[in-house]
């Protein structure tokens, strides 16, 4: 009986050895475990990387559009929102849908009273009124363009969106300066 108790106990032993040892399908486990978060870190990667790009580009095509209004050749080609988008629009690359581009262009009384406000509302819904008044020389100018930038990733709690259900992020670029004397 004594041997019996013995040989049941090392041959349990010798399974759970075998069982410990086996190492087939470990890879498959160690995958399942860690895609997710691999993947999701990697696209947060590509998103940040992609926004950053994106925001960059938009500042400036506002900047270089811009120019048009500071050197006098907006006023005296009578442009208006039309060729104005037109001008941001030929620098953005084709990153942007540039028909959903909200630009407001104004004249200020003075670089002290250069303020902006919320171009939306806490729905995010547009609440800007878009307006092309590029203004005489010497007169201070503010420039402003908004846009709803898509968000594609939403996964683990990472988003950049900030409008629209977290499914859009809102971009931005102004521009304040003195018309030359033109």
């Amino acid at each position: 009986m004594l041997f019996a108790k013995k040989c049941r106990r090392a041959y349990k032993s010798l399974r759970l050895g075998r069982f410990g040892k086996d190492e087939r399908g470990v890879t498959v486990v160690e995958f399942g475990l860690l895609a997710l978060p691999f993947f999701a870190i990697i696209g947060a990667i590509l998103e940040t990387g992609l926004v950053l790009l994106a925001s960059q580009v938009f500042d400036s095509a506002v900047h270089d559009a811009s120019r048009v209004v500071r050197t006098g050749e907006a006023q005296n080609k009578g442009y208006n929102m039309p060729e104005f988008r037109a001008k941001i629009c030929e620098h953005t690359f084709g990153l942007f849908d540039c028909n959903k581009i909200k630009i407001r262009v104004r004249t200020i009384k003075s670089f002290s009273n250069a303020s902006t406000s919320s171009p939306v509302d806490k729905d995010g819904k547009w609440i800007i009124s878009a307006s092309f008044k590029p203004g005489q020389r010497n007169e201070v100018v503010l420039v402003e363009a908004y846009y709803k930038w898509p968000t594609i990733l939403n996964i683990m709690g990472f988003q950049f969106g900030n409008l629209d259900g977290n499914s859009a992020m809102l971009m931005s670029a102004s521009r304040v300066f003195m018309n030359e004397p033109f």
